[in-house]
């Protein structure tokens, strides 16, 4: 067997809206087709494929994520991103990563996780960074 790729992240959601909201509108990812499933849910894409599954009703939400730290996503447009953080008034920290000049966003997502934007070395830098 050979691991590829990661296939999907589920966060459990105090608040499916809210959850949804920062995922669509903050970091570009759309609404898509999900299974009939006996709990709330919605599905976010990427492309062609659900990367983002926010689950609801589940007693365990974020408060405790044990050793988990964060997840992380390739993505483009840092200016964009940049952007619609603060046009939604979300706190990040924008970093530099020395030798390789790759960029990187972390921000949290309505429950408290962490999340890792990478963005290509030649991305320009926001105005303000």
């Amino acid at each position: 067997m050979t691991i590829a790729s990661i296939d999907h992240i589920t966060v459990n959601a105090s608040d499916l809206d809210a959850s949804r909201r920062f995922y669509v509108e903050v970091l570009g990812l759309r609404d898509g087709d999900r299974p009939a499933f006996d709990v709330p849910g919605i599905w976010l894409y990427a492309t062609d494929h659900p990367i983002v599954h926010l689950v609801g009703d589940r007693e365990s939400t974020a408060a405790s994520t044990g050793p988990f730290d964060h997840f992380a996503f390739q993505a483009a447009d840092l200016t964009g991103v940049v952007g619609r953080l603060k046009a939604a008034d979300i706190a990040y920290d924008l970093i530099i990563v020395p030798g390789l000049e790759r960029r990187q966003v972390f921000v949290t997502d309505p429950d408290g996780v962490k999340i890792e934007l990478n963005f290509a070395a030649d991305e320009a830098l926001p105005d303000d960074a």
